[in-house]
């Protein structure tokens, strides 16, 4: 009888630790691939999701279908969070809904592609052509706005006294990228295209914005951590797949569902002595 007892005590320890019922989570890019996944897992929990993404996404679309699926609050909200006054308006509507707000996944970035085909669209990712004008917006939206994201949410779990923080970077933010991956034939040197700076610039800073946001609010209750994942799979080219899982040990991309164990993890309480962490969950890439 005392055995049983302590494997069911055990397994609703273990149910608590990753229990996120009641627990709202705002969500940026939380329309996109890996947006929704993320607010999929949240509601899993059994926690209330809040997508928030551009118009053109419809958030609401895609928190409708979670809402249905997994029978929670979900909602989706319209938002441009590089402007200061947008986030502030998610913020107090919120607050007004619900009361509290938990969870901040900094997830919004963009992530412009390699362009596969003529030598002039290949040329514009290289460094000394890359327009300044995508420097400015791909750091607005993957700095800044988590900045504004972060200070605005994660001031409100630290009046409360407790919240969590989760910044997504990339595997692209503990190495460089390999470029040798986006070579093609033919294609002279200084034509050949390369994965843009911006993105390992934003990924990286990501981190150093954890590492500052974990030693700020470590007093607040606020646990800040990173998830770094490694590339998932979307339909890429088959010669670029090929070379790609070369370079990974498990010899393959992640699929869009694979991060969801990650994300749960770090937004519980079953990591509840982790802050300032960067998780890597590459496939073994980054090892090698």
């Amino acid at each position: 009888m005392a055995d049983k007892l302590e494997v069911t005590e055990a397994t609703n320890r273990a149910q608590a630790l990753f229990d996120l019922t009641g627990r709202v989570a705002v969500i940026t890019g939380g329309a996109g691939l890996l947006g929704t996944k993320h607010a999929e897992i949240i509601a899993a929990a059994g926690g209330s999701p809040m997508l928030l993404d551009l118009p053109q996404a419809k958030p609401e679309v895609a928190a409708a279908a979670i809402a249905e699926k997994y029978s929670v609050d979900a909602t989706g909200l319209a938002a441009d969070i590089t402007q200061l006054a947008e986030v502030e308006k998610v913020r107090d509507a919120l607050l007004a809904r619900f009361g509290r707000i938990d969870i901040l996944i900094n997830n919004a970035a963009n992530n412009p592609k390699v362009e596969s085909s003529g030598s002039s669209s290949k040329a514009w990712s290289r460094l000394e052509n890359f327009p300044l004008e995508i420097w400015n917006d791909d750091l607005r939206v993957g700095l800044t706005g988590a900045f504004l994201c972060s200070r605005v949410f994660g001031s409100e779990m630290a009046k409360r006294g407790k919240g969590v923080i989760l910044n997504i970077a990339s595997d692209l933010a503990v190495i460089a990228p390999d470029q040798r991956l986006y070579r093609q034939q033919g294609v002279p040197e200084d034509q050949q295209p390369v994965k843009p700076v911006t993105y390992s610039v934003v990924k990286t800073g990501l981190i150093g914005l954890t590492r500052y946001l974990a030693t700020y609010w470590a007093t607040s209750g606020v646990r800040v951590n990173a998830v770094s994942p490694g590339g998932v799979f979307n339909n890429q080219p088959e010669a670029f797949l090929a070379e790609l899982h070369q370079r990974i040990p498990l010899a393959r991309m992640a699929h869009a569902d694979e991060y969801q164990g990650s994300i749960l993890f770090l937004c519980s309480d079953a990591s509840s002595y982790m802050t300032g962490a960067n998780l890597v969950v590459d496939g073994g890439r980054t090892c090698w």
